[in-house]
């Protein structure tokens, strides 16, 4: 392929450039407190300063706003077999699913920043639903595929990938009924992971079963950041004609770059991997939505830990929006 470099980035499926901020504040999907303030410190931090230099137009959406986040979290009856905070997490998802369906609907992009990644359920159905012949790419050190049965921990930002998909309904807490009544679920066709390097057992089981793409750490070391990307487009979006929506845990980054979150695992991708990524989908035209998730203030020991990795996901978004480095 040969390349201008002085072409500007381009949207294909994005008429002009106009986006839909999704505040997702939430943290229900796990125990750790302190990544409902991801948005608040990406926001306090100049993210909407980058949207209007990068030439961007945005609205606001807050699907969570007037939502009690913190009686909804302690609450003691939220549970379902060993599924925590069942309800809670579905209320807000669904809440989040419309706001990205809207979103999608009035040809915006959606930039969903969270929260913990149990989100991603709402946002990759939405888009999937929107583009049923999209792609998606979620970048992660794990692999959220487990389901309301196979997972250990029963926290559900380590399953959103099977709700969106609808695996092992029959088991879901009755709570998801909203999610069931969506009849086009995800397809394993669909989606392609980047970064993984901690997968349980019965999600590499799934993912064998279902004959899902995912690159390891293994393959970037192997075959290098730029073929992993080359190979994820070429699956997911065919080479480069389909709209990609990318879910972005940042710790899918090393923690050496990255600490403030949740479930860090060293061996990631390097800052530069890790934003190469994007620009390289962002070269295709082919960017339709876009999640931030898992920046956690309140993991980090110093300012400076709190402030690389807020950087992180500012940089994410950077590349997103068209920033290049010339």
């Amino acid at each position: 392929m040969t390349v201008d470099f002085n072409e500007e980035p381009h949207y294909k499926f994005i008429p002009s450039k106009k986006a839909t901020i999704i505040k997702a504040p939430f943290s229900g999907g796990q125990g750790k407190g302190g990544v409902e303030f991801g948005p608040e410190q990406l926001i306090k931090h100049g993210l909407l300063e980058e949207f209007e230099e990068l030439g961007w137009k945005y609205t606001i959406a807050d699907p969570l706003a007037g939502t009690d986040l913190i009686a909804q979290k302690n609450d003691p009856t939220d549970v379902y077999k060993n599924c925590k905070r069942p309800k809670m997490v579905s209320e807000c998802c669904e809440k989040i699913y419309h706001a990205v369906s809207d979103a999608h609907a009035k040809k915006t992009l959606p930039v969903t920043i969270g929260g913990d990644h149990s989100i991603g359920m709402s946002t990759i159905l939405a888009f999937s639903n929107a583009h049923p012949d999209g792609g998606i790419i979620w970048v992660d050190a794990h692999a959220d595929i487990n389901t309301a049965s196979t997972t250990d921990s029963g926290n559900l930002h380590g399953c959103p990938v099977a709700f969106a998909m609808g695996l092992d309904e029959d088991n879901w807490p009755p709570h998801f009924a909203w999610l069931k009544q969506i009849t086009k679920k995800v397809k394993p066709s669909q989606i392609t992971y980047i970064g993984l390097r901690d997968v349980d057992k019965p999600e590499k089981k799934i993912l064998k079963d279902l004959g899902i793409k995912a690159f390891s750490m293994y393959h970037v070391d192997k075959y290098g950041i730029a073929e992993v990307v080359r190979q994820a487009i070429e699956h997911v979006a065919d080479g480069g004609k389909k709209p990609i929506h990318v879910s972005y845990d940042v710790d899918g980054i090393d923690p050496m770059y990255v600490v403030a979150t949740g479930t860090p695992v060293r061996g990631g991708l390097t800052l530069r991997e890790g934003l190469f990524l994007v620009e390289e989908i962002v070269n295709t035209g082919c960017l339709a939505g876009l999640d931030i998730v898992e920046v956690n203030p309140s993991l980090a020991s110093t300012d400076t830990h709190v402030m690389d990795t807020v950087n992180t996901g500012l940089s994410i978004a950077r590349c997103a929006l068209g920033d290049t480095l010339l």
